[in-house]
């Protein structure tokens, strides 16, 4: 039986934001959430290298603290990897806003950032997708960006916890001025390139296979039709050698170069 965070891609994918579900979301949790008031916001202190290097622990878990330890984890290229709808460790002790079972009355987002100075600045797609994140989720339950919260402010004692390395101040203002309309609103990839070629994306619906098959025979990757976790990868590494920017989505610029081949 699904538990009741079902609505996630939804009203993720209708702000515009991209995810990639990860098989088993919609029944994994430690049982199921209570009322959820708002977001707590995490930073994974995982690896330096790889756009969700952190997956693979925040759904199995640590040593010290059984999985899943997140409902979201948000890549480096801005995507939302659908973890699980039901309730998650990933508080602990604290309070926010007079709140203090965390798990049950909160929202996890882990972000992979090492948390260190040698991951900032965060790469402009993962803070946009962030705040889009938050601002989202808040607005499908009713809150402000107030019921918008870091680790390091819920967790009590104070100092327990250092994550996320962002000034909260600074993102519950991006938050809110996405939440009022005033913020600038994202650049979005066409759906089409200018030879009229379908925008390839992991997830999206009604894709050609024909042109999949195209991308990936370019790619060198197995031809299959299927875009899947190890075509995103392989469009992320064409895009990085290239330099653009490594989001995994084949849109104009990327089949312009990749028709070069």
């Amino acid at each position: 039986m699904s538990h009741s965070l079902i609505w996630l891609p939804d009203v993720l994918e209708a702000a515009g934001l991209k995810i990639a579900v990860v098989d088993g979301w919609e029944t994994r949790g430690r049982g199921d959430v209570g009322q959820i008031f708002g977001v707590i916001c995490h930073h994974t202190a995982g690896a330096k290298t790889g756009n969700m290097p952190s997956l693979k622990t925040l759904l199995n878990g640590r040593s010290d603290l059984q999985g899943p330890l997140a409902q979201l984890g948000l890549g480096r290229d801005g995507t939302y990897y659908i973890i699980a709808a039901g309730r998650c460790n990933h508080a602990g002790k604290g309070i926010w806003k007079g709140l203090t079972n965390g798990n049950s009355n909160f929202l996890c987002i882990e972000a992979e950032n090492t948390g260190l100075g040698n991951d900032l600045p965060w790469p402009a797609v993962q803070l946009d997708a962030y705040h889009r994140g938050v601002a989202a989720i808040l607005k499908h339950i009713g809150r402000g960006a107030e019921f918008c919260a870091g680790h390091k402010e819920y967790a009590l004692p104070k100092g327990r916890k250092t994550d996320p390395s962002l000034d909260m101040n600074l993102f519950r203002s991006k938050v809110t001025e996405i939440l009022n309309g005033t913020a600038v609103p994202p650049v979005l990839i066409p759906p089409v390139s200018a030879d009229g070629k379908q925008t390839l994306r992991r997830g999206l619906k009604n894709m050609s296979d024909s042109l999949i098959k195209e991308a990936q025979q370019k790619l060198g990757v197995i031809v299959d039709g299927d875009f899947g976790a190890k075509t995103e990868a392989a469009v992320r590494a064409f895009q990085l050698k290239n330099g653009m920017v490594p989001d995994g989505i084949i849109g104009p610029k990327t089949w312009i170069v990749l028709d070069k081949l």
